[in-house]
């Protein structure tokens, strides 16, 4: 299985208000192994770069220049992406910025998921650990995978980070061939979950003594008696043998 791990920096958030790509950064992982294969381009976006932006990344307006437009790589980066399933930290963001790259080049408007599947680790994270900071950073340190270089975003650096994140949350298990045999494709184009399929292991089942069994009935009898016979335990008890118990009887109510 090919799977290309993507991160992107940018000159704002919204691609709506024409914030362009400025930077791509890609890892390819096969059958969960890296192959040193990358793909890293600086964009010139014809655009200021916001200031909350520029904090985050430290890539200024001026450190562009002279660099490619999206539309003189676009092409390449198809291509590389091309039957890969892409893994990305909060996909909406990234895949909504490539999309409106996209569409201003000439001919047939084009989207990312004409080209690949996406899988978004936020959403992910968010299944595994809910109530709890999916951050990136946050991952690295719930997996202990090293970010000490992070001091600034940098999409090939994040998406080198994001790779050994996702391999430590999807069990590390980079060895295993999961992929040997791709499922075949609906007529929709998409492809079956796989199900990952454990050997059953049998649970001792520990049986209780006679014992135990003899002051589990005692308590039953005590909560019978003090809540006025409403013990539904009680009168629900089995034996270790599954024979029913006698039903403790009712208390005897005066008339009065």
């Amino acid at each position: 299985m090919r799977q290309v791990v993507l991160d992107t920096e940018t000159t704002g958030l919204e691609p709506e208000l024409n914030h362009r790509v400025i930077e791509i950064g890609c890892v390819e992982l096969l059958n969960r192994r890296a192959t040193g294969r990358t793909f890293h381009r600086y964009l010139n976006p014809e655009r200021e770069i916001e200031d909350g932006a520029l904090a985050v990344h430290g890539i200024s307006r001026t450190d562009l220049d002279g660099q490619p437009r999206f539309a003189d790589i676009a092409e390449e980066l198809l291509a590389f992406l091309s039957g890969a399933e892409l893994v990305i930290h909060n996909a909406a963001f990234d895949v909504a910025f490539l999309d409106a790259e996209l569409a201003r080049l000439p001919g047939e408007p084009r989207q990312v998921a004409s080209v690949c599947q996406v899988l978004d680790t936020l959403a992910l994270a968010r299944e595994l650990h809910p109530g709890q900071r999916n951050s990136l950073d946050a991952l690295c340190k719930r997996y202990g995978v090293d970010n000490s270089a992070r001091e600034l975003h940098g999409a090939l650096l994040d998406a080198r980070i994001l790779a050994d994140v996702y391999l430590a949350m999807t069990g590390g298990q980079s060895a295993l061939p999961l992929a040997e045999h791709e499922p075949a494709r609906a007529p929709d184009g998409t492809r079956p979950a796989r199900v990952l399929v454990r050997a059953a292991v049998p649970l001792p089942v520990p049986a209780a003594s006679a014992e135990e069994l003899q002051a589990h009935e005692a308590m039953l009898a005590l909560i019978t008696k003090v809540s006025g016979g409403r013990c539904l335990w009680a009168n629900q008890a089995r034996d270790a043998s599954g024979a029913r118990l006698e039903q403790a009887p009712e208390p005897q109510r005066s008339s009065a």
